[in-house]
């Protein structure tokens, strides 16, 4: 075992430290508190009751804990997920919803299964800063509703959170500073008896335990028919939210996580959460940054004791927490924000070294994102962004030189680059087809045939110079070259 294997913190390595296992405790005590008003909202926006999202949140993270590939990461139900499925509850009814959250964790195991992980080498480190930068903002903008039209008292209670949370850790980190911020908060609410809006006024808190529960659908194509396109849309979400949330937690905490692992623990997660009536869900970056950054925590103790916790909280304690100030939370999250951002990315100086294609790929994730509150069409246009402009800078760097005469009747060219749709597309317009002699030599030894389209290029070239009368040959192809090259040309409509 590697050096850095052997320091990457384990459950049971965790059950034998007091001091790790304090510190998973409560901070998965911290994240079930911060889980409680934004499972009820996301409910809200999916148009099901409070109670679907919440045990949604206690099955995903107990469920992942055991299945995930990628220790400490919290899953629960997410705002993502609820804009994909919710038109199917609001026209087809909760047990439409249900199937379709059962049947989306059975596309992710599938895709899992098939290695869909492995795509995740194709997100520039430009689109992942961009994904980090717009969830900041995004963590941020959730709470206006928390900031905005409330009473006056709740900015004095944000600005003393933040002071908390900003102030404590430089003097100890015996206890996690959100949850001192969150318990003093509302202990203060109570003694003082202030008017600010609390987690009670969010929705009605669930008073029993979550039972098994088969969806009422009919099992035919009709139904499927309904619920597959959903369930397709919810699968590629949480999975591309999963990956990426993964990918930040290795960076956070300098280990390696099971990609392959969590595709699949997703899918099997979202499965037994539909089942059990919950909403379904995916990784939560906001939750996972309070777990991983903010508390410290490493192993999977603190993603099962989120959930658990969740579950003790809303069923048995409801009326305490219940109490907990708006305002308490509010903080947390914008603490979290805060730490999420990457201020480097955007500093003057960093930008200004920056290539522009950089920094377009970046700012094109964060807008996107921000603009349809949904972090998978970002990542999308961001890679996409990212192929496009790649494309075009690899594009201008092929050229086509004259290198040699060896007598009157030849003439040798060169061309060097990367030879694909984008940057052979104009090589054709790069020899002098009337003024060359009757046999030129095309030197390809500092090139690469990646495509169809350049050996369709090519073969336009030769068949120009044939018209003419003329002879070419064509040397120094590398083997994967000289491959593509005997197997297609002549094959490709007439060299079109």
């Amino acid at each position: 075992m590697s050096d850095s294997a052997e320091r990457i913190p384990t459950v049971m390595g965790a059950l034998r430290s007091p001091r790790m296992l304090k510190t998973e405790v409560l901070a998965g005590l911290v994240v079930a508190l911060a889980l409680i008003p934004e499972a009820i909202a996301f409910s809200i926006i999916a148009g099901v009751d409070p109670r679907v999202g919440l045990f949604a949140s206690f099955t995903m993270a107990v469920s992942i804990a055991f299945l995930g590939g990628r220790p400490a990461m919290i899953s629960a139900a997410t705002g993502a997920i609820a804009l994909v499925i919710a038109p199917v509850a609001k026209q087809y009814g909760l047990d439409y919803f249900i199937a379709t959250v059962i049947l989306a964790g059975v596309l992710q195991v599938v895709l899992g299964v098939l290695g869909v992980a492995k795509l995740m080498r194709f997100i520039p480190r430009s689109v992942m800063v961009g994904f980090v930068n717009a969830l900041a903002i995004l963590i941020f903008t959730s709470q206006f509703p928390s900031l905005i039209g409330v009473p006056w008292l709740v900015y004095p209670l944000v600005a003393v959170g933040l002071l908390i949370m900003f102030l404590l850790p430089k003097v100890t980190s015996v206890v996690p500073a959100p949850l001192v911020a969150i318990v003093l908060l509302t202990v203060a609410t109570v003694v003082f008896a202030l008017n600010v809006p609390n987690v009670g006024g969010e929705g009605e808190l669930p008073s029993s335990l979550p039972a098994l529960l088969f969806p009422d659908v009919p099992l035919n194509l009709e139904t499927l028919s309904i619920i597959a396109p959903y369930a397709l849309a919810m699968a590629i979400v949480g999975l591309l939210e999963s990956l990426l949330t993964a990918q930040l937690v290795d960076d956070v905490t300098d280990t390696h996580s099971n990609k392959t692992r969590e595709s699949w623990g997703q899918g099997a997660a979202n499965v037994i959460t539909g089942f059990f009536g919950g909403m379904g869900g995916c990784a939560m970056v906001g939750q996972t940054m309070i777990n991983v950054k903010a508390s410290g925590a490493r192993t999977r103790i603190s993603t099962f004791l989120a959930g658990v916790f969740l579950l003790i909280l809303v069923v048995g304690l409801g009326d305490i927490v219940a109490l907990i100030p708006m305002a308490a939370l509010a903080a947390v999250m914008i603490m979290v924000a805060i730490g999420t951002m990457d201020w480097y990315s955007i500093h003057p100086k960093t930008l200004r070294r920056m290539p522009r294609s950089e920094t377009a790929v970046m700012l094109a994730t964060v807008v996107v994102t921000v603009a349809t509150h949904n972090l998978a069409y970002g990542v999308v246009v961001g890679v996409v962004t990212a192929m496009v402009l790649f494309a075009r800078r690899v594009a201008h760097l092929t050229e086509v030189v004259d290198v040699a005469h060896p007598d009157e009747d030849t003439r040798a060219y060169a061309v060097k680059g990367e030879l694909f749709f984008a940057s052979s597309n104009d090589l054709i317009y790069q020899f002098d087809y009337v003024g060359d002699p009757k046999n030129v030599v095309i030197d390809m030894s500092e090139s690469h045939i990646w495509d169809a389209s350049t050996v369709a290029t090519l073969d336009a070239i030769t068949s120009k110079y044939e018209a003419k009368g003329k002879h070419v040959r064509i040397i120094g192809l590398n083997a994967a070259s000289a491959e593509r090259h005997v197997r297609l040309s002549g094959q490709l409509s007439g060299g079109h």
